[in-house]
């Protein structure tokens, strides 16, 4: 007669189980880390109670802008330069404005504008190329309006 041989649970089985067990949950926290980490595109305020402080003044603005009827859509030229092609703005006004980097990874680089054709102004300094937010600013005489716009 043969002798069969039963197995039997030892600690080197235990063992086998507990690494497997963590390398699993590691690997799974590595990738989740890294996709979160990929895909953060920035903050939208720097400090949520100090951008509540001023959330009425901001809807109090917005409100003013839009009774104006100006329109200002930003885009890049392939040279860099920032164009701002506008609706209803006086020809007279003056257009400044910051196109700010999302992730806080480049400085923010402040923008003038100069005419160039009606209803059209560009900027006077290049920005890098990447994606941006562009914050607008037009002044015409007492009135002003201000927007903003991503750029990529």
């Amino acid at each position: 007669m043969m002798a069969s041989k039963s197995s039997t649970f030892t600690g080197k089985h235990m063992a086998a189980i507990f690494v497997g067990g963590f390398a699993v949950v590691i690997a799974v926290n590595l990738f989740m880390a890294s996709q979160a980490v990929g895909s953060f595109h920035g903050t939208v305020v720097d400090n949520s109670y100090v951008a509540s402080q001023n959330y009425n003044g901001w809807l109090r603005q917005a409100a003013a802008s839009k009774a104006l009827g100006w329109q200002a859509v930003p885009r890049r030229r392939t040279d860099g330069r920032v164009v701002v092609e506008t609706l209803a703005v006086p020809a007279d006004s003056r257009i400044t404005g910051a196109a700010a980097h999302p992730l806080g990874l480049r400085a923010d680089t402040p923008l003038t504008f100069a005419p160039e054709g009606p209803a059209q102004w560009v900027s006077n300094e290049i920005v890098a190329p990447g994606r941006w937010q562009v914050r607008l600013a037009i002044r015409a005489g007492d009135e002003a309006w201000a927007g903003e716009a991503e750029l990529r």
